[in-house]
């Protein structure tokens, strides 16, 4: 019996461990973040959108407030709906939203069973990831909508990544 050869499109992504997204946020910190820098990194998470196709949404927020937004060609309503509640995770957790869903998944359950918090407004799916300033904190977060939950993730640490030259 033959085996089909695996093409890089069958090949299951390998999820990340608890360990690896905290070493992420770790990792993934800024010395400041103004609106510039803002716009900065929501016009690199665009242009590398449009290289790639991606039919994503692009936010940044920052203490409350929307600092930049971008909706591109394929992207729906629904994907600002995504956002609010990614980035309301990020808002109470203090962590990417991918981490406090795998945090849950760790323990063997999810989000959605154990943490108590509405779904409708709460979905700790990947895509939104904190905006974390050195000796300061957590003071927003950046999010991304469109694509699978781990590429969303991954979509976001990859500009993080280029944006802080990492």
């Amino acid at each position: 019996m033959q085996h089909p050869q695996l093409t890089p499109k069958t090949i299951p992504e390998l999820t990340p461990s608890v360990e690896e997204l905290e070493k992420e946020e770790r990792r993934l910190v800024f010395r400041q973040f103004t609106n510039d820098d803002a716009w900065a990194l929501g016009t690199l998470l665009v242009e590398m959108a449009r290289e790639r196709q991606a039919p994503v949404t692009v936010d940044i927020h920052r203490a409350g407030q929307q600092l930049f937004h971008a909706a591109l060609p394929g992207s729906t309503p629904d994907n600002d709906a995504w956002i609010a509640r990614k980035r309301a995770v990020v808002e109470r957790y203090g962590s990417a939203s991918y981490l406090v869903g795998a945090r849950f998944r760790a323990k063997g359950t999810t989000f959605e069973e154990s943490s108590r918090l509405d779904p409708d407004r709460y979905a700790a799916h990947g895509g939104s990831f904190p905006v974390t300033v050195e000796n300061v904190g957590v003071i927003g977060a950046v999010t991304v909508s469109g694509l699978p939950q781990l590429q969303d993730h991954r979509f976001v640490v990859e500009a993080l990544e280029r944006f802080l030259e990492l």
